[in-house]
C-alpha cells in the first residue's frame, strides 16, 4: 500500500512515558502541525524510574522529564499537553486510566487518535515491548470505544460536562501489520532534534538508530523516511473524509 497524504485536523498522541511519541510519530506528529492539526499529547505516566544514576530520585526524574517532553512537542508543534501522573513501570487496565483517558478524548474531541499496538509484545528481536506501552495502547482503545462514546459510560463526565465523542481514526505505531506509511522526509530531522530534547534517556548514538529505521521503513515504499502504522477508518467524516489506507 502507498504512502498517505491524509491530515487529520485535530490529533491526539496517548503514550506511557515522556519519550514515547518522538520514537513512535515523532515525524507525523511535526508533518501533521505543520499543516495545521492541533496535536495534543496525552503521557500517562511521570516516567519516574528511567534512571541509572544512583544519586536520582523519582521526585526529580518525573520534573526532568516533563521538562523534556515540553520542549520535544514544541519542536514538533505540539499545541496541547496533559500529564496524568501514573507512576512508572506500574500501569494496569484499570477503569479509572479509561475514565481518565475517556475524559481526556471528550475534551479535545480529536479526529484522530495514535497509540501503541498492543498486541505487538515482541516489537524486534532485540527487544521485549515495555507492559506500560502495552497497557497504554489497549486503554486508549478502549476509551477510544466504546467508552468516549456513550453516554450512560461514566456518566460523571457527563455531569462535570465532557459530551461524548467519536474519533474517527486510529493510528496503531509499532505495529506488526501496518497498512499506512507516513513520509516523513520533510521532518525527519525535526524527529531527531525532538528525541534529542529527551538527554535523561537519549543519546545521539539513539537518535541516529531511531533515523535509521524511519529510513529503512521509508524504503520500502521508495521514500526518503516514513513512520507505518495500522490505521483503523472508524467513523466517515463528511468534512474531512479520508481514502482507504493505501489509495
Amino acid at each position: 500500500m502507498a504512502a498517505t497524504e491524509f491530515v487529520p485536523p485535530s490529533a491526539m498522541v496517548v503514550v506511557a512515558h515522556p519519550d514515547d511519541a518522538e520514537f513512535l510519530c515523532g515525524g507525523t506528529v511535526a508533518k501533521w502541525a505543520a499543516r495545521g492539526c492541533e496535536v495534543t499529547y496525552v503521557v500517562i505516566t511521570k516516567g519516574d524510574k528511567g534512571s541509572d544514576d544512583p544519586e536520582m530520585t523519582s521526585e526529580r526524574l518525573a520534573v526532568i522529564r516533563e521538562a523534556e517532553q515540553r520542549a520535544a512537542g514544541a519542536v514538533l508543534g505540539v499545541r496541547n499537553f496533559e500529564f496524568l501522573g501514573y507512576p512508572d513501570g506500574y500501569l494496569q487496565p484499570t477503569l479509572e486510566l479509561r475514565r481518565d483517558l475517556a475524559r481526556l478524548i471528550r475534551k479535545y474531541r480529536p479526529h484522530s487518535l495514535i497509540t501503541f499496538d498492543p498486541t505487538n509484545r515482541f516489537v524486534s528481536d532485540t527487544y521485549i515491548n515495555h507492559p506500560d506501552h502495552r497497557v497504554a495502547g489497549d486503554v486508549a482503545l478502549d476509551a477510544v470505544f466504546p467508552t468516549a462514546r456513550d453516554r450512560l459510560t461514566f456518566p460523571e463526565l457527563l455531569v462535570d460536562g465532557y459530551q461524548p465523542w467519536k474519533v474517527r481514526q486510529v493510528w496503531l505505531a509499532t505495529s506488526a501489520e501496518p497498512n499506512a506509511w507516513v513520509d516523513i522526509s520533510e521532518t525527519v530531522e525535526l524527529k531527531k532534534q525532538a528525541l534529542l530534547c529527551h538527554p535523561s534517556q537519549i543519546g545521539p548514538e539513539v537518535a541516529a538508530f531511531v533515523e535509521a529505521r524511519a529510513r529503512a521503513a521509508g524504503a520500502v515504499k521508495g521514500l526518503e523516511a516514513a513512520e507505518a502504522f495500522r490505521r483503523f477508518i472508524l467513523e466517515a467524516d463528511p468534512v474531512h473524509e479520508a481514502p482507504p489506507p493505501g489509495s
